[in-house]
């Protein structure tokens, strides 16, 4: 890598709020500022304020914020930032952290003549795009994305064509996310004395059901056959709470679905060793927890049709069922809790997890897209 390359960055917003993307931002940043060659770059957010302390920021990776009060004012601001700063620096690449910021970057690069790549995650880019960002897309120098199947829902439904699109996939904290013992206050809590515990962490969200925790207590009184102690831990909240609720009721299930509500980062750790499965058949993008409950040494089951087939390696390392059958949950639930197959070998799904989603691993992938960035631009 060329640490005289200079670079530029620019995002939506990384510090305002807390979510996947945002998470997903600071990955990156941890892994740039730990490269042996750090080639200078400027980040400029358009909707946070500046912060104090900011961990990632050092003499080669200069933050610049715009957010406002008025939020059209702080977008003008920024526009003609970007504008006096292409035109002093000409970086030698742009990438843009938002599909919903591609058709700007798009405009001011291609004035100046300057590659670009654009950062992509998921849903924001699986249906048809409006012709603007649809252009922004397909005239970018690279798009980068974080799985398999984000990229192809991409490009069947934006015409993009695959060999433009690479991968930075997701990564995990193997020093946070670690195997240890339940933690007595939280069994006494939860009421879990005894119990085979099922977890999930996800929004509670009526626009996210494909999150599947429906389908999983549906699964429940098939699974209270075989294991009439299991009990089905859910993290996180949201307004569809009251119906998940009622449909444990009407199942006669209620008395094994404990709502822990929001937890927070900090202490998810503690709770994914509560778990005896980490149970979500969803449709995700990527699918994050599904590695912080392998770090944790926690077996995982997710959905057969999406992001997922990433961290679990195609259901070498997890159970993978179609997303809204309850009977197929049910029965790899079973399997998962009778623990003889190797995917239950916490140990070794911990270590095949990290090799290739641990953190050492993203900051080498970062370091190969980086250079092959400087070969393009070179």
């Amino acid at each position: 890598m060329n640490s005289e390359q200079r670079y530029l960055f620019v995002f939506l917003e990384i510090v305002g709020v807390e979510g996947g993307i945002q998470s997903y931002i600071k990955d990156i940043w941890r892994a740039y500022v730990g490269l042996s060659e750090q080639p200078t770059a400027d980040v400029f957010l358009l909707r946070d304020a500046p912060v104090k302390n900011n961990p990632f920021a050092t003499k080669k990776l200069r933050f610049h914020y715009f957010k406002t009060i008025n939020p059209m004012l702080g977008r003008v601001w920024m526009i003609a930032a970007l504008a006096i700063y292409l035109w002093r620096y000409r970086p030698d690449h742009v990438f843009c952290g938002h599909i919903n910021l591609a058709p700007l970057i798009q405009t001011l690069c291609q004035n100046r003549g300057i590659p670009y790549t654009v950062l992509t995650y998921g849903k924001e880019v699986w249906e048809p795009l409006g012709p603007k960002y649809k252009e922004a897309l397909q005239q970018a120098s690279g798009i980068w994305t974080i799985s398999r199947y984000s990229r192809d829902q991409a490009c069947q439904a934006n015409q993009i064509n695959p060999k433009f699109v690479e991968f930075l996939p997701c990564c995990v904290d193997g020093e946070t996310f670690t195997p240890g013992e339940k933690n007595a206050a939280l069994v006494e809590k939860y009421n879990l004395a005894g119990a085979r515990v099922l977890m999930t962490v996800a929004r509670l969200w009526s626009g996210d059901i494909y999150k599947g925790v429906d389908v999983t207590i549906r699964a429940l009184p098939a699974i209270a056959q075989t294991y009439p102690k299991v009990k089905y831990l859910v993290i996180g909240r949201g307004d569809d709470q009251p119906r998940l609720a009622q449909l444990a009721k009407d199942l006669g299930v209620a008395d094994k679905v404990v709502f822990a509500g929001f937890v927070p980062t900090e202490q998810l750790v503690e709770h994914y060793r509560l778990a005896d499965a980490y149970i979500m058949p969803s449709q995700e993008g990527f699918g994050i927890v599904y590695l912080e409950a392998m770090a944790c040494g926690v077996p995982v089951l997710s959905g057969d049709a999406d992001g997922s087939a990433d961290p679990l390696q195609d259901g070498r390392l997890g159970w993978r069922v179609p997303h809204r059958n309850p009977e197929a949950v049910a029965k790899a639930c079973q399997e998962i809790l009778q623990g003889e197959d190797q995917r239950c070998d916490g140990k070794w799904l911990r270590q095949q997890a990290l090799a290739q989603f641990g953190r050492n691993a993203f900051r080498q992938r970062l370091k190969e897209l980086l250079e092959a960035t400087d070969r393009f631009c070179g």
